[in-house]
């Protein structure tokens, strides 16, 4: 018995996909970037850090890197001393180490790798 097979590669689909999972992966960060403002987790006083100095990096989206970022000296200090006495007046849920809960173990734990799939799942015609 004797089998042959022959493998297309579809090209121009696998760089369509490759470009919509990067187009996703920007349009999740954003995603979530809007999910932490209107979750109202950050600390605010003058607005700066929840403003201007927190947005989402997608320079190298390409390959498969996104970040929120959140500038500032004073950014680190605050997220990693969750003890601070965090004023409640512009922001009624802030704390220390705002991002977890959309970590793993932390109650939206699912919410980029679902906004992920649904999206790439929309930009890839899939």
């Amino acid at each position: 018995m004797r089998v042959t097979s022959t493998v297309q590669i579809n090209t121009a689909r696998i760089n369509q996909i490759s470009r919509a999972i990067a187009t996703s992966l920007e349009q999740t960060a954003e995603v979530l970037h809007t999910e932490v403002v209107q979750a109202q987790v950050v600390p605010r006083k003058d607005g700066h850090l929840q403003g201007e100095k927190f947005y989402v990096d997608t320079s190298k989206a390409h390959l498969g890197i996104v970040r929120l970022v959140f500038e500032g000296p004073y950014a680190r200090r605050l997220y990693y001393h969750p003890e601070y006495n965090f004023s409640h007046t512009e922001n009624p849920n802030a704390k220390g180490k705002w991002l977890e809960d959309w970590l793993s173990g932390g109650i939206h734990q699912d919410f980029v790798p679902n906004t992920l799939a649904q999206i790439v799942r929309r930009n890839g015609g899939l």
